[in-house]
């Protein structure tokens, strides 16, 4: 058990919340977090609740799993209890994805419990309508992801000139869903005088614009990734595989197996390869399900309750898809390609080893995605190495020896009565070590990995380290590109043949076009959604591939045309 506080998902052992009380919350507040078992508030909770409680704007940078939500959720919670009568809604929580949504609407309803703070969540993928009668019900807080809280702006559902407080959660995983927009007409449409707070992992320009735009002279609290003690193993280990493409797969399925993952996220690029990846790991004897945007919201909603409830022990999801997700048991997170940039990759890393759990995260990387791993390096201080991929006989040894931890474990647990009578049997004719070499052998099938395919080669020399002077960047291959690349010669606009009117939106967009074509924010440039069709700026190298994959698509059941701008193509 941890002996600290995280998000409210957590369990501490109860300890007096002395250290709560010095902070200056309402002592409700610490009498609820006593009664809850928790105990010393963690770095970011200590440095930013001060601050939050003396009013002032706040930006908090700190990784994820460090106990943000109770960071800014505790002040509001204590601001609302101070209002003997208060104006609806009188805080405005912005998220990036539905999960997150409901996480956070849950955190602060436990918090505010004794102050009776209602809070209601809204978030795209769920019934307008259950939605509109929550809003009317006037709740003091409201957890939003930006796309719906600024459809039921407009709508006239949703009024926000009573709010006082306004907080941003993650706030790079905003902009990195293309939320930018939303963000500004939702903020502008709040009261200047308001207390903002934004919290976000990463502190990237785009983050820098917003709050010089929208906080007023903002206290900054920076909470830095501890650093492992001298002789310890650090909590997480990253490790980095180098193999070349056509083997990633067979490279997973070696990898899941080796490690004994219990609970793993696989992040592809796109749809496509999630559902390939996820069809080869069937048939290595896996159990995973897929997760895109390709799927509607009941569908992710049935794949995430199979994934927390342990029966699928395999995830393999899209990076959008996957934003915001927080699993509590989760032991492994793999990417299947290198990350596209410093933060998507601390983002997928900070998603094991929460609150001090340990975890390992596994990049595989081919050749020509080096340059991408020299950019990780410089921007996170980190300095990786290329694992030698484990052979057959280091899988087997491995199998065996879980195997033999599970066999002594069974046995200290007791209750093998009932099967000693079968075991008297066989010994009646056969040698007990033949009977116990042939039970081991059934529970250690290489089920994943078959004894006549060959030890996966080295890409590289292993153990050679990535830091080496080289020259150039990843190669986008001409049709398909593996990563897009933002062209010198400028962009191309892409014209899009469904708008407003049939439910397109920005998020919508930036979902489509990093699942199926492999374009993330950094390589789009202008969209424009109207009403009946939408111009993207793409780079100009790929845009005859983005028409050819996208055109035809079906959105809400019907197929959309997709082609070049004909207005004038070079944006």
């Amino acid at each position: 058990m941890s002996d600290t506080m995280t998000d409210v998902t957590e369990v501490v052992a109860p300890v007096p919340a002395s250290a709560f009380a010095a902070l200056g919350l309402d002592p409700r507040i610490v009498e609820a977090l006593t009664a809850a078992g928790y105990a010393d508030p963690t770095p970011i909770q200590r440095e930013a609740i001060p601050h939050l409680l003396a009013g002032r704007d706040l930006i908090g940078l700190a990784a994820t799993g460090t106990g943000k939500t109770a960071a800014f959720a505790l002040p509001l919670v204590h601001r609302l209890g101070l209002v003997a009568e208060r104006k609806h809604p009188a805080a405005l929580v912005l998220v990036p994805t539905r999960e997150l949504a409901i996480q956070v609407a849950k955190a602060i309803s436990s918090y505010g419990k004794p102050m009776k703070i209602k809070v209601v969540p809204i978030y795209g993928g769920a019934g307008y309508v259950e939605q509109v009668k929550g809003l009317r019900q006037k709740p003091d807080v409201i957890v939003a992801t930006p796309g719906r809280a600024l459809d039921h702006l407009r709508n006239g559902v949703l009024d926000l000139a009573n709010v006082s407080v306004v907080i941003l959660d993650e706030a790079d995983e905003m902009l990195d869903m293309g939320f930018a927009d939303d963000l500004d007409a939702l903020l502008t449409a709040t009261p200047k005088t308001r207390q903002t707070m934004l919290f976000s992992a990463t502190m990237p320009p785009r983050i820098a614009a917003i709050a010089a735009k929208h906080l007023t002279d903002p206290q900054r609290v920076e909470i830095a990734k501890a650093k492992p003690v001298a002789g310890e193993a650090p909590k997480v280990r990253e490790l980095v595989y180098v193999v070349r493409r056509e083997q990633k797969a067979l490279a997973l399925a070696r990898l899941l197996d080796f490690e004994g993952a219990t609970a793993s996220i696989v992040f592809c690029r796109t749809r496509a390869d999630s559902e390939d990846v996820a069809d080869f790991l069937v048939g290595r004897g896996f159990r995973p399900e897929s997760i895109h945007g390709g799927l509607t919201q009941e569908q992710r909603d049935r794949v995430m309750q199979k994934f927390r409830a342990g029966t699928v022990p395999v995830l393999v999801a899209t990076d959008v898809a996957a934003r915001g997700l927080d699993i509590g048991h989760l032991s492994h997170v793999v990417n299947f390609n290198v990350p596209e940039s410093a933060d998507a990759y601390t983002h997928r890393v900070g998603r094991v080893g929460r609150a001090g759990r340990e975890g390992t995260a596994i990049t595989l990387a081919d050749p020509r995605e080096r340059p991408l791993l020299q950019q990780i390096e410089r921007a996170t201080g980190r300095r990786f190495t290329g694992e030698k991929m484990p052979t057959k006989a280091d899988i087997r040894a491995k199998r065996l020896e879980r195997t033999q931890g599970a066999i002594l474990d069974t046995l200290a647990a007791g209750g093998q009565a009932e099967f000693r009578k079968t075991i008297d049997e066989l010994a009646t004719k056969l040698d007990p070590k033949d009977v116990a070499a042939a039970v081991l052998a059934m529970l250690t099938k290489a089920t994943q990995t078959a004894d006549d395919e060959p030890d996966i080669q080295p890409a590289q020399p292993p153990r050679d380290n990535f830091q080496q002077r080289r020259t150039g960047g990843p190669t986008a291959p001409r049709h398909q590109p593996d990563r897009a690349v933002r062209p010198k010669g400028g962009m191309t606009r892409v014209w899009i043949g469904a708008g407003r009117q049939a439910g397109v939106g920005r998020r919508e967009l930036m979902e489509v076009f990093e699942n199926e074509v492999g374009l993330t924010a950094r390589d789009i440039g202008t969209i424009d959604v109207l009403d009946r069709f939408c111009v993207v700026d793409v780079p100009g190298e790929v845009s005859e591939f983005v028409v050819g994959t996208l055109n035809g698509m079906r959105f809400n059941g019907r197929p959309v045309p997709v082609r070049l701008d004909r207005t004038g193509m070079p944006a």
